[in-house]
């Protein structure tokens, strides 16, 4: 018996002795290296091991002695053990032991015949336990009380160097940034160092940083980084702003992966990420550790973040001043839109198309032009929604060799005119505040191309306005003149054309009584959209305003080899052309002769404009007639202005004229269509949509107020001379 109390209070004094001496060391690994050398030495155990908790996994932190395959059988579930042995000690003789533990089934099945443990706690910290172990057997009658108040010692002075160790780190963290970091260095070079010092001292496989951009609302990866990225490098925030939701291990240790903020004036402009400790998880310790760097580099982090994002931006600007140079010296040395166009794809690095106001492509540069054609119905119904939302840009997509492709239209201006549409391939979620004050430049650019072209048009316009007028004058005083303009437009003059005339009508609507001015801006404006289309359409064609109509003059050859199609055609996309302006008009051509000679201009020139008067008073279905084809017409034409047709014209229609304007019914309509309907009863009343009756007593009223019997052939015939004589005499084509 009294060798047993000798060896029971031989292990309390060592016990005593070790606890004091463990408050010696500096670091965790000194404290557990003597723990386990001191039991090793003094009482000649087999084996010793501590063994530390780490997340829900046991690790064998130190081990002396034998029964190293014990060790190997590490890591164990925390789960699948026996809390008994974080909170009480226990040894191989207890009563009670729990058969299921799969440290106790460990112990219990090799050959060794004593072994206790220790736990090491302190209050409600739990660090693991200190396991010893013989293959003799050895009594500890009741030494658990003495075992677990050591446990406590051990908990305590663990605890104590953890806290020495935190504060070196923190020392040496401080001290790494005093001296390692500098205001005067790249972004690039002190996030190397910061993640570098994270990465070594959490002993992590990965560490980084996250800088968020408050434009793109996105957490963007800043290179360097200490070992490989897994994450993306950018990592939407969209409209959730809670941190965790994109970073779940943010302040939170215990697991493979660790965050913490880097803040700011009490603002989150990033955070520092590490992942994959090499032995175990992330601690209280690492957490501290990163938050103490965190804390000391994020002004410096943060300055250098905002002078790097300064110096881009002031390069950025520069590199846009220098395209903004480039391209309005092609504003002034280049008439068309190509060069700019190649000038603004590579300042963006993307294909750019740019259409006119009618979606016709300009210009384009690395552009999928056919796909756009393909899609052009898209298009224009993404364009007419942008103009009703009065939006900044539309967005459409296409699919190119297979691939969706989004492409963005701005509208282009001249002042508040609609000139054109800027096209161009990008992600509108990508488009930031320099890129989108690029295309503000672009579009002034393009607007500034568009009007000095139109000022060049409206120049050569009123050039050739006054180069017709002087054509087409009865006489021409000076042909050098002429010859001089012709040249000015390299037109040959001495080939033969054909002379037309062209009048626009606006739609009721659009007349406004009260307002000429207006009614004259709607015309001009028409008459600038047709100046356009025509020289789209063909720049043979001499196209100028003389008056209040429109001349035409076509080469002879344009019209082979068929006339009437020629000009049906030509006809048919004048209409078309007004069909789609803004101002509801239709157009109506007079359509001359054949030049030959200078003073044929003239001549030809007044057979369209007759011909455009009868145009207007027959109502052609189609819009347009030939001088060739008017028949009587063109022989009357050379008798119109003399006295007799005068005098033969007002004897029959004065007292019809005069009549219908003091008694509100029109007896000077009504007989024209009578007479063109051949006297039919039936088909003049259809025509004037009047009751039968209703015509017999006109007809009646006509006839006495003519003292003329109007179904007399011979005065039929009188009567229509007289009809086609009042519409060549009616010059006055606005008017009409």
């Amino acid at each position: 018996m009294s060798k047993q109390v000798s060896i029971i209070r031989e292990i309390e004094n060592h016990l005593r002795i070790t606890a004091r001496q463990l408050l010696r060391f500096d670091t965790e690994e000194e404290v557990l290296q003597y723990l386990a050398d001191s039991f090793q030495s003094r009482f000649g155990c087999d084996f010793v091991g501590v063994i530390i908790q780490e997340g829900d996994l046991l690790y064998p932190k130190v081990w002396s002695g034998g029964f190293v395959s014990l060790k190997h059988k590490f890591p164990m579930n925390v789960n699948k053990c026996t809390p008994n042995l974080f909170q009480q000690s226990m040894k191989y003789d207890d009563t009670h032991l729990d058969k299921s533990c799969t440290f106790i089934q460990l112990v219990s099945s090799k050959t060794i015949n004593t072994w206790f443990t220790v736990p090491i706690q302190e209050e409600q910290k739990n660090y693991g336990f200190c396991t010893i172990g013989y293959l003799q057997t050895i009594p500890l009658l009741d030494m658990e009380k003495s075992f677990d108040e050591f446990g406590k010692d051990v908990a305590i002075a663990l605890s104590l160097v953890k806290q020495k160790e935190q504060e070196q780190k923190r020392m040496i963290g401080i001290e790494f940034i005093s001296k390692n970091l500098s205001l005067n260095e790249s972004i690039e070079k002190i996030v190397e160092k910061i993640v570098g010092q994270a990465g070594k001292g959490t002993n992590a496989t990965f560490a980084g940083i996250y800088l968020y951009d408050e434009n793109q609302s996105y957490f963007k990866f800043q290179p360097p980084s200490f070992g490989r990225i897994s994450k993306p490098e950018k990592i939407s925030v969209q409209k959730n702003y809670i941190l965790k939701e994109y970073f779940p291990y943010l302040e939170n240790p215990g697991g493979k992966e660790l965050t913490v903020p880097l803040m700011m004036d009490v603002k989150t402009f990033g955070v520092l990420h590490v992942e994959k400790k090499a032995n175990g998880i992330f601690t209280n310790e690492d957490m501290e550790m990163l938050s103490v760097m965190a804390e000391h580099v994020s002004t410096i982090l943060r300055n250098a973040y905002l002078y790097k994002k300064e110096r881009e931006q002031m390069k950025r600007l520069h590199s846009l001043l220098d395209y903004q140079q480039i391209l309005i010296k092609k504003t002034i040395n280049e008439d068309d839109f190509a060069g700019i166009t190649t000038t603004v794809s590579e300042m963006f690095h993307k294909p750019v198309l740019l259409l006119d106001r009618f979606l016709r492509p300009i210009s384009y540069h690395l552009f999928p032009i056919e796909e756009v054609n393909k899609n052009m119905e898209q298009i224009k119904s993404g364009i007419q929604n942008l103009n009703k939302k009065s939006s900044d840009y539309f967005n459409f997509c296409l699919r190119v060799d297979g691939k969706e492709r989004e492409f963005l239209i701005w509208p282009v201006n001249g002042g508040r005119d609609l000139i054109g549409y800027f096209v161009i391939e990008s992600n509108r979620n990508n488009f930031d505040t320099f890129q989108q004050l690029a295309v503000e430049l672009v579009r002034n650019i393009y607007s500034v191309q568009f009007i000095k072209q139109k000022l060049v048009l409206d120049t050569k316009a009123q050039v050739k306005d006054n180069f017709v007028d002087i054509l087409l004058t009865k006489e021409i005083e000076d042909e050098n003149m002429v010859m001089r303009y012709a040249n000015l437009f390299q037109w040959n003059i001495l080939g033969t054309h054909r002379v037309s005339v062209l009048s626009i009508k606006l739609d009721e609507k659009e007349l406004d009584s009260n307002d000429i001015l207006n009614q004259q801006a709607k015309k001009s404006a028409v008459f600038d959209e047709l100046k356009t289309k025509f020289s789209n359409y063909d720049a043979d064609i001499m196209f100028a305003k003389k008056g209040e109509v429109y001349v035409l003059i076509v080469p002879e050859e344009k019209e082979l080899p068929n006339e009437k199609k020629y000009w049906h055609n030509l006809m048919k996309n004048v209409q078309k052309w007004l069909s789609e302006g803004d101002i509801t008009c239709y157009g109506m051509l007079g359509i001359g002769g054949m030049t030959h000679h200078l003073e044929d201009y003239y001549k030809c020139y007044k057979q369209a404009l007759q011909t455009l008067n009868v145009v207007i008073q027959q109502q052609f279905s189609e819009k347009y007639a030939f001088f060739e084809a008017l028949g009587s017409y063109t022989l009357l034409y050379l008798i119109k202005d003399t006295s007799e047709a005068h005098y033969f014209m007002h004897s029959y229609l004065e007292k019809l004229l005069h009549y219908s304007k003091g008694n509100h019914i029109n007896l000077f309509q009504t007989l024209r269509v009578y007479l063109e309907q051949n006297g039919s009863i039936k088909k003049t009343a259809d025509e004037l949509y009047i009751h039968r009756s209703t015509l017999l007593y006109r007809l009646t009223k006509i006839k006495e107020i003519l003292e003329l019997d109007i179904d007399d052939s011979e005065n039929r015939f009188n009567l229509m001379m007289i009809y086609k004589i009042f519409d060549l005499q009616k010059k006055n084509i606005s008017s009409n």
